[in-house]
């Protein structure tokens, strides 16, 4: 099969960064990861939270989401690592590429609650906050297939087909050389996700975990079409391959979530983390005082009038009290 114009693979699927060696694959989920904190945490903060909560959260959801991404994909393709002539050791190489979504948005959910419970935040909160970069993430996260040279789709002579290098082409097709960039599909896919998400919650206001359920019914829809495009060995149930059915799962919980939401708990919340309303009511809470004992006026104007008795007293009282506070 032969074509005029295709997309070149990497020579090498390591990154240098002078005299390091840094795997394009694990390039491309640094690069996803810290995109995705730092655009969860703008959010966030516009939404009331604290600064570096985000980011807080996220050391105990991206450790467990990488886990839970490699588990799903060692137990899906189980035969990778310990079939015959295999090393099982390959299954801890995670920079070699091997990273299920399901299994990383399953554990790194659990990562998330166990982080949103210590700080006193609600998770579904935190959850909206960091949706939409977390579509971005996963779009600069399929290039790593690209610097591997995997999971591409069906040969084609497209303009915009990737080409495969002998070593990586499929073992029934060597000499066929240009297949479908499903990479950069559901790269573009997922970049419209975030989009899509964004513009919903700022049109709609979504709230109480809708925004994070708009963006996996969204993804969930493209990945459907994705996977059919692929050609990599998986395991097929009733025809179609096993994360279609995941996929399919997955989109109809997210809807209906979406939907029952809505109706149990309409709106937005008012207040993602109590800590950030505590910590500006003590401020202001000082302010007055402050600005009162600078200004060189009297703390109450009836003790300065000459005012005696009870109110005097009263009045003299409530102002000790403020020029106490203010120290």
């Amino acid at each position: 099969m032969n074509t005029l114009a295709f997309i070149p693979s990497p020579p090498a699927s390591e990154i240098y960064l002078g005299p390091i060696p840094l795997r394009g694959y694990a390039f491309c989920i640094i690069i996803g990861v810290f995109l995705a904190v730092w655009l969860g945490g703008r959010r966030w903060v516009a939404r009331g939270g604290q600064v570096g909560t985000v980011a807080d959260i996220a050391v105990w959801a991206v450790p467990f989401g990488l886990v839970g991404g490699r588990l799903y994909h060692v137990i899906t393709d189980y035969q990778l690592y310990f079939g015959e002539g295999r090393n099982w050791v390959d299954a801890f190489k995670i920079w070699e590429g091997g990273l299920g979504i399901w299994g990383a948005v399953a554990l790194g959910a659990v990562g998330a609650w166990i982080g949103c419970r210590r700080r006193g935040i609600p998770l579904p909160a935190w959850a909206d906050a960091v949706a939409p970069g977390v579509a971005f993430a996963q779009a600069i996260g399929r290039w790593g297939n690209w610097f591997n040279q995997e999971l591409y789709g069906r040969a084609t002579d497209l303009p915009w087909a990737v080409k495969i290098d002998p070593q990586h082409r499929p073992i029934d097709s060597p000499g066929i050389a240009t297949y479908q960039p499903t990479f950069l599909y559901e790269c573009l896919w997922d970049i419209g996700v975030g989009v899509l998400v964004l513009w919903a919650d700022k049109r709609f206001r979504l709230g109480h975990g809708r925004v994070l359920a708009l963006y996996v019914a969204a993804y969930t829809a493209g990945r459907f079409w994705v996977e059919w495009l692929r050609i990599d060995d998986a395991h097929h149930i009733l025809g179609l391959r096993l994360n279609d059915w995941t996929s399919i799962v997955v989109f109809t919980a997210a809807v209906a979530f979406f939907l029952v939401s809505g109706k149990l708990r309409p709106g937005r919340e008012e207040i993602v983390e109590p800590q950030a309303g505590a910590a500006a009511g003590e401020d202001g809470g000082n302010d007055e005082p402050e600005i009162a004992a600078s200004s060189g006026e009297p703390a109450d104007s009836s003790a300065a009038d000459g005012e005696t008795g009870p109110s005097a007293d009263a009045s003299a009282g409530r102002a000790a009290r403020r020029s106490a506070r203010g120290k």
